[in-house]
């Protein structure tokens, strides 16, 4: 787990082990947050990705990369996600000849694969190396993936995963091309899940939990040619990739050599300076504060200097479960007298994030725009008091904690708390106190807590279930605000069960603002995110979700 100030992904966060060793860079960019030309690269070249992070694994059942970044190079998935500036993210088939087809009653989704998909080895990829993979992901030996599979597959809550030699019924393989997976209730976006990291194929005899995420059997248009922890990884072509099968992937460039243990700040000044070994090459993090108004100014820095659209959710928690906040009319209070407009100001100002008063993230079909509350950013403190006086609530102290990064992020909501009279103290704690607090504990130690979100795939059930389904309270889940609403763990199960796209968007939107009715969090900013590049780097595209660029469409200038 990484600390709060890390943005949290799906069920888990996204650590600098995954996200962190492959975050792209775009180049090229027409303003939009993506690539000015569709083409303009060629095959070829040695790409350098300089990362922050000491250590990488490309085992998929341990893994919470998003399907356009660094597992995505080495290993495919049924469905894929194709991405576009100013446009949503798509579904599209990966192995797969479709994006599935579900049953009548959605519990049941069947795919097919293409026909002569190979490892590396030259050895067929079948619907067994498939099964075989979603099975590693269970064992108890492999933690760390994401689960949405674990919950939905028959059987899943009680299979432990494949090294006993026993195999999850649900998961059926009746010829070498097709696989069926029961679930245990309808639910309409498992096209989305079946692009996630431990939907890709595993050779049996190849996948040890010991030595799998160093020695990983590739079906991507890349293959791991070495590894040493705390410097690099190289990836070369996979000769046995076929592109002709692949509608997510360019395979550029001719390697990838990830150079890990950097400082980002050294590492971004070389970049902006387009020295001539960081001409092919990008920063796998975000820029840093310094670097990034570095950058803004320099003329020679232009394009290569990317920010994508507004992202990840950044919201204050409050947590329901505290008895200063268990009336709704002084959690609603405070939707007004938080000043969104400090908060930005605080966080680098407008290529920070966009001001956000909704859930759902942008670039995420059935999305609807709305505010409940305050339209000025800056809050209404007035509205706040009347709240507070309605309520009876006369002298409220709250306790906010946060990681040590977000202290100038606290006080802003502290400055904006303490015009309505409610007096904020801020108590900063490392990963282990903010873990055992705030994730793991029984949920009474905080009033507030600041975080964000990103979800794992463009579905707002990963956007709304994870933060406010009552069955992700506690156990090192993240419904922060502690929020038990019946009638919103039902709206949730509805929404989720429908498979008729429109009508499920319909419903989703109904629930993001049914949540935000009762205020167990303030929605603050939706994040964007900056990253630079060297001049030879070509075609990348940060599409409207994520806020990342697609690792897996990068090209080289020729």
């Amino acid at each position: 787990m990484t600390s709060a100030s890390f943005t949290r992904r799906g069920i888990l966060v996204a650590t600098p082990l995954v996200l962190g060793t492959g975050m792209l860079a775009a180049c090229s960019t027409d303003g939009s947050g993506g690539s000015s030309s569709d083409g303009g690269g060629e095959s070829g070249g040695a790409l350098t990705i300089f990362s922050t992070g000491e250590e990488m694994s490309f085992d998929p059942a341990t893994s919470q990369n998003l399907a356009i970044t660094t597992l995505g190079l080495t290993a495919r998935r049924l469905t894929a996600w194709k991405t576009s500036a100013g446009a949503p993210t798509e579904l599209i088939p990966d192995l797969a000849t479709d994006t599935g087809t579900a049953s009548e009653d959605g519990r049941t989704w069947t795919f097919t694969l293409q026909e002569g998909l190979q490892f590396e080895d030259g050895t067929p990829i079948t619907a067994a190396t498939v099964k075989y993979g979603l099975e590693r992901s269970f064992a108890a030996e492999l933690t760390g993936g994401l689960t949405y599979h674990k919950v939905l597959l028959e059987g899943g809550e009680d299979y432990a995963g494949p090294f006993s030699d026993k195999h999850l019924d649900s998961i059926e393989t009746p010829d070498e091309t097709t696989i069926v997976l029961h679930l245990n209730r309808p639910y309409g976006d498992f096209g989305w899940i079946a692009s996630t990291p431990a939907f890709a194929p595993v050779p049996e005899e190849s996948g040890e939990p010991e030595t799998y995420a160093t020695a990983p059997v590739a079906s991507g248009p890349y293959r791991l040619e070495s590894y040493s922890p705390g410097s690099q990884a190289v990836l070369v072509r996979n000769e046995n990739w076929d592109a002709g099968t692949d509608q997510a992937r360019a395979g550029g460039p001719d390697s990838l050599e990830f150079v890990l243990a950097q400082d980002a700040s050294v590492v971004a000044q070389s970049i902006i300076a387009d020295r001539s070994d960081s001409q092919n090459a990008f920063l796998s993090t975000f820029v840093p504060t310094a670097q990034l108004v570095q950058a803004q100014n320099d003329p020679n820095v232009g394009d290569r200097l990317v920010t994508s659209g507004p992202g990840a959710l950044e919201y204050l928690a409050l947590n329901t479960a505290s008895e200063a906040l268990k009336d709704v009319k002084v959690r609603q209070a405070i939707q007004y007298a938080v000043d969104k407009q400090a908060y930005l100001t605080a966080k680098g100002g407008e290529i920070s994030g966009d001001y956000a008063t909704t859930l759902i993230t942008p670039g995420i079909a059935g999305r609807e725009e709305y505010s409940l509350y305050s339209d000025d950013p800056a809050g209404d403190a007035d509205e706040a008091t009347a709240l507070l006086q309605e309520a009876g609530v006369e002298d409220l102290t709250l306790r906010l904690v946060i990681t040590d990064d977000q202290t100038g992020a606290a006080e802003a909501i502290q400055q904006g708390l303490d015009r309505a009279g409610i007096t904020v103290t801020i108590q900063p704690l490392d990963e282990n106190a903010y873990s055992s607090e705030v994730t793991a504990g029984d949920g009474t130690g905080y009033d507030l807590v600041l975080s964000s979100w990103q979800p794992d795939v463009p579905s707002p059930n990963a956007n709304l279930t994870p933060l406010f389904d009552s069955s992700q309270i506690g156990n090192g889940n993240y419904n922060l605000a502690r929020y038990d609403n019946p009638d919103v763990d039902a709206a949730i199960l509805e929404a989720s069960s429908t498979t008729d796209a429109e009508e499920a968007h319909a419903k989703w939107a109904a629930v993001d603002q049914q949540i935000l009715e009762d205020s167990p969090v303030v929605p603050l900013i939706f994040s964007k995110n900056s990253f630079i590049h060297g001049s030879g780097v070509e075609n990348f595209v940060i599409g409207e979700f994520p806020a990342y660029p697609n690792y897996l469409t990068v090209t080289l200038a020729p």
